[in-house]
């Protein structure tokens, strides 16, 4: 089914998978990066602290939404989606209000749990339990939420600062979040008792019921996920720390800014493309080949101070980051079924989320250190690298049934 039918045929869902991505902006790095200065300012604190506060509430964040992020499988979409939006706006206010670096931590934390945790692990998991022979395409445009968050969302952060104070951005976007995302949500769910009652009778089918502990025995699990968090982790701690990476470079902040575009654009082609490829090779074949794009941008951002280098890094890198949500969400319902997918991608979400927690400060120590960031994107290409090399066992197999899993006669 092409794209332009398929969105005809689904358009209030697809939305609502699309729209849950692109608010998860608000508790995104590239977001919430741009009021680090600010922040950093106003609460004394160096780049490694602020790095260490950061690691520690999205660690945090993490843990939690393994065994929160589970509960998908068993609550109402729509009341499980309610909750998520009501936390994030009340975490938007909660941080606009910060006066204390604890209140500002616990603000942080709700929007990255809220945010960057449970929208894209809501939106996500929807998209692949509710679509089949389409899976691919359905992740594919949600993802451009994705995408066009991470290119207008920096871009707002600038504006909304020189128009307000931090704290004034952050009252807008709790605002925005309860009046418009919520009820918004709520909306284009109408009618999913009948999508539902639809996906127990398939699932009650299905060859494959492998939760999370079978996943969690299963080597492939080990083989594809660290080249799945390798793009996440690295890039978060680079855009987090993408106003030093700007002024050790030479380059303005505005440009970096703009180069986000970029960076979108080639989210959006990768993406698209992807689901596509998904849906009609299967997610397995592409696993070696998705970083690809990734280790040639590091090693631009390693060996170059040219303002062009920055076009080139950042669009490379997007390449990679529009790739993984379609490639990953139909790896894993081709590995481990639909029925338990809520428990096994938030468990894949959680070890995401705690290991972008790392990069902030462990990026932070390397720079008061004396490390340049040109180490750090030549060591970072190398390991990507050699971590993509570890999924083609998995590519190379034949599809079989999940050791553990039952299998109806």
């Amino acid at each position: 089914m092409a794209y332009l039918s398929f969105l005809r045929a689904h358009p209030r869902f697809l939305a609502f998978g699309f729209g849950l991505t692109m608010f998860s902006s608000f508790g995104q790095t590239y977001f919430l990066s741009m009021f680090g200065g600010a922040w950093r300012r106003d609460f004394g604190l160096s780049h490694g602290d602020f790095g260490l506060v950061y690691s520690v509430v999205t660690a945090a964040s993490g843990l939690v939404l393994g065994r929160v992020g589970r509960a998908i499988d068993d609550i109402d979409l729509r009341r499980f989606t309610f909750g998520v939006c009501a936390g994030l706006g009340v975490a938007c206010l909660l941080l606009s209000s910060a006066t204390s670096l604890f209140v500002l931590a616990v603000g942080i934390y709700g929007v990255r749990f809220c945010g960057q945790g449970l929208l894209g692990h809501t939106a996500m998991t929807t998209m692949a339990r509710y679509f089949e022979r389409e899976r691919g395409r359905a992740l594919s445009i949600a993802a451009l939420g994705f995408t066009l968050g991470s290119a207008l969302f920096p871009g707002l952060a600038v504006a909304l600062l020189e128009w307000s104070s931090w704290s004034g951005a952050w009252r807008l976007s709790g605002i925005v979040v309860l009046v418009v995302l919520l009820p918004g949500a709520q909306w284009l769910l109408r009618g999913h008792a009948a999508r539902h009652a639809a996906f127990r009778t398939r699932a009650g089918a299905s060859t494959i019921e492998a939760d999370r502990g079978v996943a969690l025995r299963d080597r492939r699990f080990y083989l594809v996920l660290p080249a799945f968090l390798a793009t996440p982790c690295i890039l978060t701690g680079l855009i987090f720390h993408q106003i030093h990476l700007a002024h050790s470079k030479g380059w303005s902040v505005e440009w970096l800014a703009a180069c986000m575009f970029g960076f979108a654009m080639a989210q959006w082609i990768a993406s698209l493309t992807m689901g596509v490829l998904v849906d009609r090779f299967g997610p397995r074949r592409l696993l070696p080949l998705f970083t690809i794009p990734l280790v040639a941008g590091l090693s631009v951002l390693a060996t170059s101070s040219h303002p062009g280098a920055a076009v080139a890094y950042l669009t490379l890198a997007g390449a990679t980051t529009g790739a993984v949500p379609a490639l990953s969400g139909a790896t894993w319902t081709e590995l481990y079924g639909v029925v338990y997918h809520g428990a096994i991608r938030a468990l894949t979400s959680s070890c995401m989320v705690i290991s972008t927690a790392l990069m902030p400060y462990g990026m932070g120590a390397l720079l008061d250190a004396g490390v340049s960031l040109e180490t750090i994107a030549g060591s970072s290409a190398i390991l990507t690298a050699a971590l993509a090399l570890l999924t083609i066992p998995v590519a190379q197999e034949t599809r079989r049934s999940t050791p553990g899993t039952r299998q109806d006669a």
